[in-house]
């Protein structure tokens, strides 16, 4: 039995392709999840069902790979995203002042987006930047010793003069 897509929407054709790259294998679930994160944005009930049924995986194990890696979102993202590290490195090395620096200055709480749906703000268990605690990622790029100024010089350039 095949999986129905959520939708007519033609994106889901990147979905299948994957999946039919790697023969609708359980194995192909990040690479299946990434596809579907790369074409619309975010993570849907509807897409983490359709991909379970798809590869025949649980739905729970879809689910819990899904929320357990950072770089999965399941709501709509902001124009640009703040990955603050709370590994044990970085929160010796004061990723929690960071984190509340940018809470407070861009008005969004760790997992939300700004009003505006400029900034999206997520906090990773651990980003494998260690040796740079405490390390934030800005848009895809690994930024290491961060200071809460620097945060905000880098937070100014790419967010704040677009407003």
């Amino acid at each position: 039995m095949k999986a129905e897509r959520p939708s007519d929407d033609k994106r889901w054709r990147l979905v299948d392709a994957t999946m039919r790259r790697h023969g609708h294998e359980p194995n192909c679930l990040i690479e299946a999840l990434h596809t579907v994160q790369e074409s619309f944005g975010y993570l849907e009930k509807d897409a983490l069902r359709y991909v379970a049924l798809s590869l025949r995986v649980p739905l729970s194990k879809v689910y819990g790979v899904a929320t357990f890696y950072h770089f999965f979102s399941m709501k709509p993202q902001g124009k640009h995203t703040c990955v603050v590290c709370m590994g044990t490195a970085c929160y010796i090395k004061g990723a929690q002042n960071l984190l509340d620096s940018v809470r407070s200055r861009m008005v969004v709480e760790p997992g939300d987006t700004t009003s505006d749906g400029q900034l999206s703000l997520l906090t990773a268990r651990c980003v494998g930047s260690c040796g740079l605690a405490p390390a934030v990622v800005i848009d895809n790029k690994v930024l290491g010793n961060v200071t809460e100024s620097r945060l905000s010089e880098t937070l100014g350039r790419s967010v704040e003069h677009e407003l």
